[in-house]
């Protein structure tokens, strides 16, 4: 991890996304038919850095990536599984949300990553329910705070124990003059419908709220006394699962370790190579093409386009933890198109089977991080790629494409082919797909490219469909690849990434876009200010026994 100042505590070691549940140390998880169970039991004593203790079932990073893994593990080995409840396995408490002293001792970079990691896997709380049947259950039997309460905002119903104790809390604003972090604010608004007047005060409230106020607030769906509170979670759990279409009989695939050799300039996987250039502060994303025919009948998770969702994942993650200063992701492909498309009618034919169904909202989710992702991307076409079908979302999701012209050398010529599953398999969050956002939904450009559909094209075809933003020639391909990326790397990464993120989401706003915007205009201008972060700022000085000094000029 790159130190942005002396004053953290970050070590110089990199951060690493894999973990099972054998080695959890925070997340217990039980199987009942179709309903799991997941206890959150945060070992005060296993932060992930030294500096604090996650006590109160407060949690940090690690306690997120044993989420996020368990989350997968429900997913993708456990297909009985159609609803999970999220409860806790402490007395009295639920969760506290974000340790305050893991983000006291912080740098900012490590609080946006932090923040934006949480959002992502509630995102994918929220995606799985849309797309898989998997429904999810907050049963909140002891105090919920901060980002506590985010988890269960998270979740499709909230069930609060009423035992004149327990309550729901946003409590980031008067305690630590910052924003709830991953999504509070918005979903309590957009998502629980939660009335302005009535969301200022739950704000700006440390006490919270509880029992039947919280309900008719609709900060919770239901409540029920400690003697009704378990049988409750259950018939509920289990009226849920009832609607879900995932398969009672159906065997899970085991998530075994993923294939990577790490290099002090590279990540190594089985269908994915990353090569960091750290002269010029760029990394090549190498995306290989399956090497066989794609099978229809998923049996493990060697299966390609389910290898290929994970390894995706763990190297953006990494990527994006681990390496602060490389500020350029060049995105390449390498292979056989015909290979990339047949793998596309594979999923496309099986989109109702349970597993090719949970692969492709992981390739979704590995997609959605790329776009969110405060790196330039600039995808290159030459020859040798295969921007075919679902490959050619990665070059969509770019904020430049950059396709070489090889007038003089047709067989050579690297093209591109759009597919089907490029016209909504893999959609944005916004909901709309990556050819419809660029084209802002505009039925002429849109219709050309349909109906040159499965159809090879070159970089002046391309070009002439919008669907390159360059096509220089040989002659001028190294030259112009290189002032580009020379250009880049210049720039304000403030700036770039303000400005990256506007563009990307030129479309449709919805509540996804809208947390996110909140996240990276409003939060990390907030996480800067001396009333957050400075020596007597809210954030510095919680647990000292001070009051926080503010500056009272509104700006």
């Amino acid at each position: 991890m790159n130190k942005e100042s002396a004053v953290t505590s970050e070590p110089a070691v990199a951060v690493d996304y894999q973990t099972d549940p054998s080695r959890y140390r925070h997340w217990k998880l039980k199987f009942e038919g179709p309903v799991a169970t997941l206890a959150a039991d945060f070992d005060e004593n296993g932060g992930l850095r030294p500096g604090y203790k996650l006590k109160l079932n407060s949690y940090d990073l690690g306690v997120d990536i044993e989420l996020h893994d368990a989350l997968n593990r429900i997913r993708f080995e456990h297909p009985e599984v159609r609803a999970v409840v999220l409860t806790s396995a402490k007395d009295k408490v639920f969760c506290s949300g974000a340790n305050i002293f893991m983000l006291g001792v912080s740098s900012h970079a490590w609080k946006v990553n932090f923040c934006k990691f949480t959002n992502e896997t509630r995102n994918g709380i929220e995606d799985t329910s849309k797309h898989s049947g998997l429904k999810f259950i907050a049963a909140v039997n002891g105090a919920c705070a901060g980002g506590g309460y985010e988890v269960a905002l998270a979740c499709d119903e909230i069930i609060l124990v009423d035992d004149r104790s327990s309550a729901v809390s946003l409590p980031e604003v008067p305690l630590l003059g910052v924003l709830p972090g991953t999504g509070g604010l918005t979903r309590v608004t957009d998502k629980r419908k939660v009335r302005h007047d009535l969301a200022d005060i739950f704000c700006t409230s440390v006490e919270g709220v509880r029992g039947q106020r919280a309900k008719d607030w609709r900060l919770v769906d239901d409540i029920a006394k400690p003697a009704q509170f378990a049988a409750k979670v259950q018939e509920r759990a289990l009226q849920l699962a009832a609607q879900s279409d995932r398969p009672l009989d159906a065997k899970g695939v085991a998530l075994t370790p993923i294939n990577r050799t790490i290099e002090p300039d590279a990540l190594r996987y089985s269908h994915l190579t990353v090569e960091i250039d750290r002269s010029r502060r760029t990394a090549s994303f190498t995306i290989k093409a399956p090497t066989q025919a794609v099978e229809a009948e998923p049996t493990d998770a060697n299966w390609y386009p389910l290898a290929l969702a994970r390894e995706l994942d763990d190297a953006i993650l990494s990527m994006r933890t681990n390496e602060l200063d490389i500020g350029v992701w060049l995105i390449r492909t390498e292979g056989d198109a015909a290979a990339v498309l047949q793998m596309d009618e594979v999923l496309l034919k099986n989109q109702q089977h349970w597993l090719v169904r949970e692969t492709t909202g992981a390739l979704r989710r590995s997609l959605a991080r790329l776009d969110v992702s405060s790196r330039s991307l600039f995808a290159l076409i030459e020859p040798g790629s295969c921007f075919a079908g679902s490959f050619l979302e990665f070059a969509l999701a770019c904020d430049r494409i950059y396709h070489l012209a090889l007038p003089d050398d047709e067989a050579k010529a690297p093209k591109i082919t759009v597919g089907e599953a490029n016209f909504g398999l893999f959609p944005l969050v916004t909901d709309e797909s990556r050819l419809t956002r660029r084209f802002y939904g505009e039925a002429k450009p849109l219709d050309a490219i349909r109906a040159a559909l499965g159809q090879p094209l070159d970089a002046d075809a391309a070009n002439a469909l919008g669907l390159n933003t360059s096509n220089p020639d040989d002659i001028d391909w190294a030259d112009e690849i290189r002032i580009a990326i020379e250009e880049r790397v210049a720039m304000s990464p403030d700036a770039l990434t303000g400005m990256e993120a506007n563009l990307r989401f030129n479309g449709k706003e919805n509540m996804v876009t809208r947390v996110f915007g909140r996240l990276t205009a409003w939060q990390n201008w907030i996480f800067q200010r001396p009333n957050a972060v400075g020596d007597r700022g809210a954030l510095k000085v919680y647990g000292k026994g001070e009051k926080a000094a503010f500056d009272w000029n509104r700006v």
